[in-house]
């Protein structure tokens, strides 16, 4: 009998480039709850935005796919991206932090 649950991925994101002061996380976090991910988004002092996210693998793809991206308003230039131990988070949700 096939297992039929989805793989759990969980990953760790510096995303760089125009991504701060154009609503970055507050679209990021919208994306990643629209998908059922649970995690975080969070500025970082030197001008970076750092995500950490898990879910579903297929679900996990798609924001890493918008990372690229963001928000109209945004401009990355680069996503540093990390596969982390599958269900490291223990997050109930995903959130902006501060």
């Amino acid at each position: 009998m096939a297992d039929t649950a989805p793989r759990i991925r969980t990953i760790h994101a510096l995303v760089s480039g125009r991504v701060q002061g154009v609503g970055f996380r507050f679209h990021c976090a919208q994306e990643a709850q629209d998908l059922g991910l649970v995690g975080e988004v969070r500025n970082l002092p030197d001008g970076d935005v750092e995500v950490l996210a898990q879910g579903p693998a297929d679900d996990v793809a798609r924001l890493v796919a918008w990372l690229y991206h963001g928000p109209d308003w945004a401009s990355v230039s680069r996503v540093r991206l990390t596969d982390r131990q599958a269900g490291s988070l223990r997050a109930r949700r995903f959130e902006i932090t501060y």
